[in-house]
């Protein structure tokens, strides 16, 4: 954990330093000192660079990356399946369909993300009621139901982009379908940023329980746990994660799905340790994506491109690994 942690701070560091206009550490320590009255240091270009583009990115990316692993992490423990990623109820393709439907009605950056977040969550609702209305307990129906209306989003999504104008809107839809950080602000992050760390902690309060409701239906019952409603809320807020990590960035690949995963492999299945590691791991990878990302070619390289390309080698490689209990 002292590791990972050291390797995050180290990431911070050479993020505020890396990018299109390179800056000295020396420099972002004398700026950072300077913010806090420590030192007068006046060097306002570096000062803009810092603090109004690459801070909130990099805030922005740790608390994404934490986000999408959290939400990967939970929704694996919950649903006992290593291949469920944070988008399996449709959340990602409804918080498309949203942010598509405000692009071609010319809606600004806030009604962008507010449109995405509803149809988000509410792809997700739709989901939870089919499976009430099925009365099924078990969560393969949910999964199911899941897919369904991801499919179903989907479609929707596909309509709204024939419509869209191509020369204007379409391009902007497929831009924010790949993933970014470039239009994030402190604005952005005060909206969303409360949301992402109450959720968290609940998950990080409840990730104990988390192992209990790995047991049995008859052993939670005897421990006085009621997996129907703590699986629920769960669900729930790993969804709101996802939501909120969708509206800052757009969908970004793979980090729901194979940080879990290579946590697993560093610290084992106990989510009491599994949960905390695969906050920060996931923090540092985004972090590092984002900083790749902005910095190797004049234009911004889509965040889940990078992600592809990254993180289905390294999914093939942990099948291989665990090639004995597939």
């Amino acid at each position: 954990m002292f590791m990972s942690i050291s390797l995050l701070v180290i990431l911070i560091g050479f993020s505020l330093c890396i990018g299109r206009i390179h800056l000295s550490l020396i420099t972002v320590g004398k700026c950072l000192l300077s913010s806090i009255n420590i030192i007068h240091y006046h060097n306002s270009l570096a000062h803009e660079i810092i603090f109004s583009l690459r801070m909130p990115r990099i805030i922005a990316a740790i608390i994404i990356g934490a986000a999408l692993s959290l939400a990967g992490t939970s929704y694996q423990a919950i649903l006992q399946n290593p291949l469920v990623s944070p988008d399996f109820l449709g959340v990602s393709n409804g918080a498309a369909l949203g942010a598509a439907l405000a692009i071609i009605l010319n809606l600004n950056i806030w009604c962008t993300q507010l449109l995405a977040f509803t149809i988000g969550l509410l792809a997700v609702l739709i989901a939870l009621v089919i499976k009430k209305s099925l009365k099924s307990s078990k969560l393969i129906t949910l999964v199911l139901s899941g897919m369904i209306i991801s499919s179903f989003m989907q479609a929707c999504l596909g309509l709204v982009k024939y419509l869209a104008d191509p020369e204007n809107q379409l391009p902007n839809i497929v831009y924010w379908q790949l993933g970014s950080l470039e239009k994030i602000s402190w604005n952005n992050l005060k909206i969303y940023l409360p949301i992402i760390i109450i959720a968290v902690t609940i998950i990080f309060i409840l990730r104990w329980r988390m192992n209990v409701l790995s047991l049995p239906d008859q052993q939670t019952t005897t421990i006085g746990i009621n997996r129907t409603l703590e699986t629920l809320i769960i669900i729930i807020l790993a969804t709101i994660l996802t939501a909120c990590s969708i509206c800052l960035s757009g969908p970004i690949g793979w980090i729901g799905l194979i940080i879990p995963h290579i946590s697993r492999l560093i610290i084992g299945n106990n989510n009491q340790k599994l949960i905390p590691f695969s906050i920060i791991l996931g923090s540092c990878f985004l972090l590092f994506i984002d900083t790749i990302a902005r910095s190797i070619s004049v234009g911004e390289i889509p965040l889940s491109i990078l992600t592809g390309f990254i993180g289905a080698p390294l999914f093939i490689w942990i099948l291989i690994k665990n090639r004995r209990q597939l």
